[in-house]
């Protein structure tokens, strides 16, 4: 594995300051601590012995992501580690069957606060293939850029990262979970060494220069989960380890909790919004389709040309479709001037709105422009989630950080942007070439470890043109997973599908109850097929610039059940698809053609007469 990092003795620089902190659970990590006062001693950690071993096993269950039932077990060892005054570190590590998960603890810490400066912790690449890393920007949109050895770039780099280690077949992602408000959220950092990504606190000028960037704490206190998904491609796609090591969820009753398909008026009409016929239009695309909801973005408080946001709600509702609606996280954390700008600002303020939302029949709210993961931007998270759980609103969070499981613990947390997606045809002429090649990366890295909303599945263009073929256009509707999946093209876009197509998107779900990935390779092409009760949806890409021929294996159907598949691939050249209806069963191949930056999405379902 390139010689991951073992956990070992950590330097702490520790003074004591009164209780002023929130108090987390249990943790683990190489942490160089220092408190708020002038005098400070250095304290050297050494090993004292282990306290215990056990089995760890979970098991849950999820109304949306990758996979409705999770479980996995693991087997865990405590380490303690004791300086000279005999305080203990806790070292917690758990071998999963997909990969290795470690916290720092410091369980007598009670009536102290702490800042802790810099946490060691570093994972080192050396010998590695082949990595995929974005460069960090704080709103985690960037190109997951693959480097072979010799043409590592140094820098800072987002989580999470994927590396193809010194063995070829083994890959492992590195990322963290279970971050909460005691701490910040991290990032790699290999200026030094290029093979080492060490653990790197936020930059102060993130969030405006607002917020501290060297976390406090208090006791007992536990790190986030340090993790690495371990395996082939298929134990990296198919993880849920992100999840499955953060808290249970906090909400008891879930049913209100509906994941679904989503008409986004932005990406064809920037100020959308803002004209009441346009928003009733992409209504009728959601009622049209059978989609959930449909999503009142930025300018809506601007509305004119015959209604406002209450008139909006009103008809959207009318139509048997739930309205969502964009909100700016506020503050002076953002330069975003945008209105409304601070409704989700305070306790109050959101206590306030989300009444006002619960009474006009919204279903949730989207957040936006939080530029920041300092540690009282990651508890603002939570809050509006805790506070929006209360009136049973669903919460997406846009221009954020990426999931650090959140979603298991707050499951009314749908999805989270947090990716370089397709608003980026609005943005610049580059992302037009990247797009393939990234669509392509993006099951491998981002999409790991929990929803991403890409606002997929456009076939009419923007700002600037597409190069995938329509078919590739059409299997992200799921090869990328989102809770809330919003599908991003105007009505005539859709209007002017075959009907194969249009009733693709009328049947698929957002939420699944499996996962599984069937083949490819990060960067070239990725094929993944998802099931919704006893229904398969299948989605492939590719981004070479070669056309060729799509030889799909159906192992992952059930035995002794025949299916209808409905292939839609590339047709004769982009614009085009190609239609075709067969019966197949588990083992069977289908094949067909596909075009240079093509795809393919297939709907398979069992034949019951």
């Amino acid at each position: 594995m390139g010689g991951i990092t073992k956990p070992g003795a950590s330097k702490m620089d520790i003074e004591e300051q009164p209780l002023d902190g929130r108090q987390n659970d249990r943790s683990l990590s190489k942490n160089r601590i220092r408190p708020h006062s002038k005098r400070s001693v250095l304290h050297q950690f050494k090993i004292a012995g282990y306290l215990c071993t056990e089995k760890v096993i979970v098991d849950y269950t999820m109304p949306h992501g990758k996979r409705s039932h999770r479980k996995n077990e693991a087997n865990e060892i405590i380490l303690q580690f004791q300086n000279e005054q005999k305080t203990p570190m806790n070292v917690i590590v758990r071998a999963y069957n997909d990969g290795l998960a470690f916290r720092y603890e410091f369980p007598t810490l009670t009536k102290d606060t702490v800042r802790i400066l810099e946490e060691i912790t570093s994972y080192n690449t050396s010998g590695s293939k082949r990595r995929f890393l974005q460069k960090w920007n704080p709103a985690n949109e960037a190109i997951y850029a693959g480097s072979a050895p010799g043409m590592v770039e140094k820098g800072e780099w987002g989580l999470p990262a994927l590396i193809n280690s010194a063995d070829s077949a083994v890959w492992y992602l590195i990322h963290e979970a279970d971050l909460d408000g005691t701490y910040c959220g991290t990032k790699l950092n290999n200026t030094l060494d290029s093979n080492a990504y060490k653990l790197t606190f936020p930059n102060p000028k993130d969030g405006r220069g607002m917020g501290e960037v060297s976390p406090a704490i208090t006791g007992p206190w536990l790190s986030p989960w340090r993790l690495v998904i371990i395996g082939n491609l298929k134990t990296i796609v198919e993880s849920t380890l992100v999840d499955d090591v953060s808290r249970p969820s906090k909400i008891k009753n879930t049913a209100w909790i509906k994941p679904g398909l989503v008409s986004w008026n932005y990406w064809s009409s920037n100020h959308g919004t803002m004209d009441y016929q346009i928003v009733k239009k992409f209504a009728d695309l959601a009622a049209e389709f059978g989609w959930r909801y449909t999503l009142l973005d930025w300018e809506w408080d601007r509305m004119t040309n015959g209604g406002d946001v209450a008139s909006a709600a009103k008809y959207i509702q009318s139509i048997g479709v739930k309205p969502l609606i964009w909100y700016n996280s506020g503050g002076e954390h953002t330069w975003v001037s945008s209105t409304p700008k601070d409704r989700m600002l305070t306790h109050e303020n959101r206590m306030e709105e989300f009444a006002k939302l619960k009474a006009m029949g919204y279903a949730g709210v989207k957040v936006d422009f939080f530029e920041s993961e300092k540690q009282d931007m990651i508890q603002y998270y939570l809050d509006i989630v805790e506070d929006a759980a209360q009136f049973e609103m669903l919460v997406y969070f846009h221009g954020c950080l990426v999931p650090r499981g959140w979603a298991r613990t707050y499951p009314n947390l749908m999805t989270y942007e947090a990716v370089k997606g397709a608003e980026w045809y609005n943005n610049r002429p580059d992302f037009t070439t990247e797009a393939p090649g990234h669509n392509a990366t993006l099951p491998y890295t981002r999409n790991v470890i929990g929803s991403m909303d890409y606002t997929p599945t456009t076939f009419t263009n923007s700002q600037y043109a597409h190069t995938t073929s329509f078919a590739h256009e059409l299997a992200l509707s799921v090869l990328f997973e989102s809770a809330l999946q919003h599908l991003a093209d105007r009505p005539e876009g859709y209007a002017a599908l075959p009907y194969a197509a249009k009733q693709f998107l009328s049947q698929i779900p957002a939420a699944w109850d499996d996962t599984k990935f069937v083949q490819g390779t990060p960067g070239r092409d990725a094929v993944i097929a998802r099931r919704s009760g006893d229904k398969w949806f299948v989605g492939g890409v590719q981004s070479t610039w070669r056309d060729g021929q799509v030889n799909l294996p159906l192992d992952f159907l059930d035995e002794n059940t025949n299916y209808k598949a409905t292939i839609i691939s590339d047709g004769s050249y982009d614009e085009t698809f190609d239609i075709n209806y067969k019966i197949v069963k588990k083992g069977d191949k289908v094949n067909f053609r596909i075009l240079r930056r093509g795809g393919f999405a297939i709907s398979i379902f069992p034949i019951t007469d």
